[in-house]
């Protein structure tokens, strides 16, 4: 049987899988689930279960030749092999996070022996805690045979119905494709009930029904490690180095650079001084999307940790004025050192509630306004669900309209810093039409001053990456 296309096999060990170890790293991270991203929680737990006993260990060839399912961080050829048993943990993990409701309605499916079911009305039923209600050795069974393809030897040998469980798992395969939607979706790791927002999408940015699902069979890979160059330096030069540092850098072909593994960016020469710095392609052409010349007067309004901010201030050679803010002081003391990292003197940064209009500072109030304001908008974080699996499983459509007041609350108290003539860019890392184009639909329709330039979706499906909106509307003179 052939099954859905992006059912490849994850390249790492099977016996990953099989890791006695899972069950408890599983059970414990089920225990605080919604708490913290995976990948941060990894870091601080995934060591200790790595010294709890032997195991057998994946080949380094399988680790380095990882691709569909990778975690954030592959290995280089000569990582330690504590290293290795830790990628090979948190690759069992991700993908388990991924699947976790698929393998729960295999779980309900099979015992039921019924795959004609309301997946509908069932995912509105499915609560986190159905997964705990499956026996382990039944969920890492379903995992595996979803990620890798083939049976799992061990487990076959504990499951007394090892070969009905997987003759069941081919016929419930043969359903998702497309035009059964609901199965489709579980099958990539998304819940049925987004299948309107998804259809939503499609509509809004006229894609057709392959694009829409490629971008469906996006979301259980996880894409590169996206990375900006500063402009005075040669993005070829920087490659070469990164790669003799151990780093997997390569170059695509309109010159953009990724890392796919290897040595930590961070511990590189070019990151520490400041030549490189990690940023998604699609966050890149935000920055960009912002075309503000030396000289200008812009405004990061949400600039958080800085990476748009410096972007923007790569374009302006230090001459010009710079402002960024955020409602959190720690994120500006991080934007500060990267700043001064990248030896850029035009920022200036400070706290800003968005409660209330922002009182400008002199020198933009004498030209009354800013020739570009940039809101990179607090949102669901829905094009991160590729990087960051946990956060399509903390996804409330309550959470959304609070997020969408929100953001039309920032909206509005940022909208008379612009000056006339010049921009206000709004953004998201979301791919949901109610945070994006009906947001910008709403906020002419209030404030008929400003129009619209241009709005659309970037990254994923057209790259490699996150996926991110951009619209830019200019105030009319």
């Amino acid at each position: 049987m052939q099954t859905p296309p992006s059912t490849s096999k994850q390249t790492a060990s099977a016996a990953q899988y099989e890791d006695s170890r899972l069950v408890p790293l599983w059970r414990a991270w089920l225990e605080v689930a919604g708490s913290m991203p995976l990948d941060k929680w990894l870091k601080n737990t995934v060591r200790q279960y790595a010294h709890s006993g032997p195991t057998s260990m994946p080949e380094y060839d399988e680790v380095k030749k990882h691709n569909k399912f990778k975690t954030p961080k592959t290995f280089a050829p000569n990582a330690e092999p504590e290293a290795v048993e830790s990628a090979s943990l948190s690759l069992a993990m991700f993908s388990a996070l991924r699947f976790q409701q698929l393998a729960t309605a295999l779980e309900f499916a099979y015992r039921n022996q019924e795959t004609a079911i309301d997946w509908l009305q069932w995912d509105l039923e499915w609560q986190h805690r159905d997964i705990q209600a499956i026996v382990p050795i039944s969920f890492w069974y379903w995992i595996q045979l979803r990620v890798n393809g083939d049976q799992p030897k061990k487990n076959q040998a504990q499951l007394r119905d090892a070969e009905d469980r997987r003759n069941f798992f081919n016929q419930f395969a043969a359903q998702a494709k497309p035009d059964n939607m609901h199965v489709y979706l579980l099958w990539y790791g998304l819940r049925p009930q987004w299948a309107d927002l998804l259809d939503a999408r499609k509509v809004a940015s006229n894609w057709d029904d392959k694009t829409l699902q490629h971008f469906i069979q996006q979301q259980v890979t996880t894409p590169p490690l996206w990375l900006r160059v500063q402009k005075n330096a040669d993005v070829v030069d920087v490659c070469d180095s990164l790669q003799r540092q151990g780093v997997k850098a390569q170059l695509d072909d309109q010159q953009r650079l990724s890392a796919r593994g290897g040595v930590g960016i961070n511990s590189t020469a070019e990151y520490k001084s400041g030549v490189v710095e990690i940023q998604d392609i699609a966050s890149q052409q935000i920055a960009l999307t912002v075309a503000a010349k030396p000289g200008q007067k812009v405004w990061d309004a949400c600039a958080g940790a800085g990476g748009k901010t410096l972007a923007i201030a790569a374009q302006m050679n230090n001459k010009g004025a710079l402002v960024a803010t955020d409602l959190h002081e720690y994120k500006l003391d991080e934007l500060k050192r990267r700043v001064k990292r990248a030896d850029i003197f035009n920022v200036r940064a400070f706290t800003w509630t968005g409660l209330e209009p922002l009182r400008l500072p002199k020198e933009i109030a004498q030209q009354k306004g800013f020739d570009w304001v940039l809101i990179d908008a607090p949102c669901s974080s829905a094009g991160t669900w590729r990087r960051n699996p946990d956060a399509r499983w903390r996804f409330d459509a309550n959470d959304t309209n609070e997020l969408i007041q929100l953001q039309q609350q920032l909206l509005t108290n940022a909208a008379p810093a612009v000056r006339a003539g010049g921009h206000l860019v709004y953004a998201t890392c979301s791919w949901q039409v109610s945070e994006n184009e009906q947001q910008i639909e709403w906020f002419v329709q209030q404030h008929p001053e400003f129009s619209i330039q241009s709005q659309r979706i970037l990254g994923v499906p057209e790259l490699d990456s996150d996926t991110m909106f951009v619209a830019v509307l200019v105030k009319n003179s």
